[in-house]
């Protein structure tokens, strides 16, 4: 039961958009006051005995590659690790991300994998809310959504 990762087909991009907007609320998802369409990005996709168990999204920008959605369906199994894990593989020296301040679990995921919290921006999710309405103001155990934490991982180079 190896979990491996390929890219996204250009045929795959419908059931993205599916996956977006039954995990995140809508089509969109929203960070550093920048709107994403991930149905529409690059990507990755975990599979583990030719079914599909995971998806992650990106964007690259100079040496830079940052994760915009990352969804492992089973959490706790290794889907997670193995998206970041292909993510790093693309060889950008930098791999960064945006979470939130009441998503402890991924922040402890992202830590354990050796990514570095280098900035809270206090109040983000107040402007996100203007540009998407649907993000809630608590999280399921009452924790009030206020901040983005950007977390990086740098990657060294291999040559």
């Amino acid at each position: 039961m190896t979990i491996s990762v390929r890219p996204l087909r250009e045929d795959e991009h419908a059931w993205v958009h599916g996956v977006i907007h039954d995990r995140w609320g809508s089509e969109t998802v929203v960070g550093h006051g920048v709107v994403y369409r991930p149905a529409e990005l690059p990507g990755l996709v975990a599979e583990r005995d030719g079914e599909r168990v995971g998806v992650l999204t990106y964007v690259v920008e100079g040496d830079a590659c940052e994760v915009v959605t990352i969804d492992a369906f089973e959490e706790g199994t290794g889907i997670g690790t193995a998206l970041i894990g292909a993510a790093r593989a693309l060889g950008h020296p930098r791999l960064w991300l945006v979470t939130t301040n009441d998503n402890v679990r991924a922040q402890r995921f992202y830590e354990h994998l050796g990514f570095r919290l280098v900035e809270v921006r206090e109040g983000a999710l107040a402007r996100s809310r203007e540009l998407k309405p649907e993000i809630p103001e608590l999280a399921e155990d009452g924790t009030p959504i206020r901040d983005e934490l950007e977390y990086e991982l740098r990657v060294p180079d291999r040559g």
